[in-house]
C-alpha cells in the first residue's frame, strides 16, 4: 500500500482554468499575438508556460520569457482566484490525513502560486508539503518537481510507496521519470486519448472513485 500520495494542483484539486485562460490570453494580447478564443487556450493548463508559449505562438525562448512576465501581471492579481476546488477535494484529502497518508502537492505552477491558492481555499493544512516550480525555472518540469516533493517527504528511496495524481499525460509522464507510479483523474483538462496513451496505472472519473481507488490498499 501507497504511503505517500503527490497531487497536481491545477485540473486535478482545483478547476483553474479560468484564470489560466484569461492571464495567457492577456499575455497573448501584449505580445501582439492575440487570442480572441480563449478556449483555445486550453492546452496551457498543466504543462510548463515558457514551452507552452514558444510552441503555440511560434515564440523564440526570450520573446517566451516575456510572455511569461506579462501572464504572471495578471495572474498574481486575479487569476489565481479565478479558481475553486473541485466538489469533494477537500472531504477526500481530510479522509487521506485520517488514514495516515503523507501528502505533497507536486505542480509545474510556481510553489510561491500554489502556496497562495491552497491557503487561500484554506486546503493546506492537510498537506505535509506543498511543492512547485521555482520562479527563475531552474525547477520547472514535471519530474524535477516530483523528485523535490519525494526529497522534502523523505520518500526518495521509498518511491514504490508513493503515487502521483494528475490529470495531464506531463503528469503521467514525469512520475514515470521520477520512477514513481500515477493514477490519472478524467475529470481535469486531460482528454482521455492523451491520458490512455500515456499509460496512467489507472484512471478514475470522479472524486469519489479516485477516493475508492487510493483508500483499497492494492494501489
Amino acid at each position: 500500500m501507497k504511503k505517500a500520495i503527490l497531487f497536481d494542483l491545477d485540473g486535478t484539486l482545483t478547476e483553474s482554468g479560468e484564470g489560466i485562460m484569461k492571464s495567457v490570453q492577456y499575455a497573448l494580447e501584449k505580445m501582439g499575438k492575440p487570442e480572441p478564443e480563449t478556449q483555445k487556450l486550453r492546452v496551457f493548463i498543466g504543462p510548463p508556460l515558457l514551452e507552452q508559449f514558444m510552441k503555440y505562438a511560434n515564440l523564440d525562448r526570450e520573446e517566451a520569457k516575456q510572455a511569461v512576465i506579462y501572464y504572471r501581471e495578471r495572474y498574481s492579481s486575479a487569476g489565481l482566484f479565478e479558481n475553486r476546488p473541485y466538489p469533494g477535494i477537500e472531504n477526500l484529502l481530510k479522509v487521506l490525513k485520517e488514514n495516515g497518508f503523507l501528502l505533497s502537492v507536486a505542480s509545474s505552477k510556481p510553489e510561491k502560486y500554489v502556496v497562495q491558492i491552497l491557503e487561500y481555499f484554506k486546503i493546506d493544512r492537510y498537506f505535509d508539503e506543498m511543492t512547485g516550480a521555482t520562479m527563475d525555472g531552474k525547477r520547472v518540469e514535471k519530474a524535477d518537481v516530483i523528485k523535490e516533493a519525494l526529497r522534502r517527504l523523505q520518500m526518495s528511496d521509498d518511491r514504490d510507496h508513493v503515487i502521483m495524481v494528475g490529470d495531464k499525460e506531463h503528469d503521467v509522464i514525469g512520475a514515470r521519470t521520477a520512477g514513481i507510479s500515477c493514477v490519472a483523474v478524467a475529470y481535469g483538462y486531460g482528454t482521455m486519448e492523451e491520458l490512455t496513451a500515456s499509460g496512467a496505472e489507472k484512471i478514475v472519473g470522479t472524486v469519489e472513485e479516485l477516493q475508492e481507488y487510493l483508500l483499497r490498499g492494492d494501489t
